[in-house]
């Protein structure tokens, strides 16, 4: 005889099925550990440059009347950055014009003289040096005119405007600094007793902490010449053309390739740190997250993080701890 469900087995199932819709599924985003073959790298800090980069400088003396560019700004080769008054600079130029037509007449007038015999060669030698010298200030004065038009001798971004409007521009001040972003390279120094190791390679990695990029480098250059107080070479690592976030002055760290080895590693999004506590969430057979303290090395030279213990090969662990804290957190209320 089939017994029929009682009613409080029946408000019991539903209370059940009510409990069950209430706690959300979490996908979780998992990967298994595993010793991976990666390359192992001598790790030395850097600072990000620009390859191509320029300083313009007032080539004469004036106020800075008008202002076209700011930090920041793309700029054209030829594009008009700033304009200085360079009025006394035009009061030069026409006295140096005015000694020039003066000088050009007394050397016309000298070579007239010589060729009657009224003059000696050394007063035509005289004329002439005068006539030139006065040649040679007069384009001079007039270079120096050209210059109170200040344009952009690269095309690029501006790092830094060291000249306001209104401010008085002497000869030589720094006005603008221009760098080109499609050539950025990281400047790292490499101690002696590691040179031939980083030299074997050539290869390296360059890990940006505060942002978490990583790239390959594109080309990695060892100057052949050495500190002698420090003992270091100086290598020039060159990034790929056009890289977002990052600029001339930013600290980086280079990973010099220098072999390659198996080693337990996790991606660094599957590691939750609270103070001292380093810890992953293991997710277990029966899909339920775990929180365990784990060990961890330094970063490999793909990005990962080396176990040293807390984890063994084959286990899976959540790559969103965060969303593995909220699932154990309901489970547990819901008991």
């Amino acid at each position: 005889m089939k017994s029929t469900p009682t009613l409080a087995a029946c408000r019991a199932a539903a209370a059940l099925a009510a409990l069950m819709l209430a706690v959300p599924a979490f996908a979780q985003s998992t990967v298994i550990v595993a010793a991976r073959e990666v390359d192992l790298s001598y790790p030395a800090e850097a600072v990000v440059e620009a390859v191509r980069q320029a300083t313009v400088a007032a080539q004469v003396a004036g106020r800075v009347v008008e202002v076209h560019a700011d930090a920041g700004q793309r700029v054209k080769q030829g594009q008009l950055l700033m304009r200085i008054d360079a009025r006394e600079a035009a009061e030069g130029s026409a006295a140096a014009q005015a000694q020039l037509i003066q000088a050009k007449a007394s050397f016309d007038r000298t070579k007239s003289l010589l060729a009657r015999k009224f003059v000696s060669q050394a007063a035509l030698d005289r004329a002439e040096a005068d006539y030139l010298a006065a040649k040679a200030a007069a384009g001079a004065s007039g270079a120096s005119l050209s210059h109170a038009t200040v344009t952009a001798p690269i095309s690029g971004i501006v790092a830094a405007r060291q000249t306001e409007l209104g401010e008085m521009a002497s000869l030589g001040k720094p006005l603008i600094t221009i760098y080109d972003p499609k050539g950025l390279r990281v400047l790292a120094s490499i101690p002696q007793y590691k040179l031939a190791d980083v030299k074997k390679g050539l290869k390296a990695k360059l890990e940006f902490a505060e942002t978490g990029l990583w790239l390959d480098a594109v080309r990695v250059e060892v100057l052949p010449t050495a500190d002698a107080r420090s003992h270091t070479v100086t290598a020039r690592l060159y990034l790929p053309d056009d890289v977002q976030g990052v600029i001339p002055g930013m600290a980086a760290r280079a990973h010099f390739v220098i072999g390659r080895d198996k080693k337990l590693t996790v991606p660094p999004t599957a590691v939750l740190r609270r103070g001292e506590v380093t810890a992953v969430y293991v997710i277990d057979w029966q899909d339920l997250p775990r929180l365990r303290q784990v060990r961890l090395g330094e970063a490999v030279g793909n990005g990962e993080i080396e176990v040293l213990a807390g984890l063994n090969g084959g286990e899976r662990v959540s790559l969103e701890p965060i969303k593995a804290g909220m699932q154990l957190k309901q489970q547990s209320l819901s008991r």
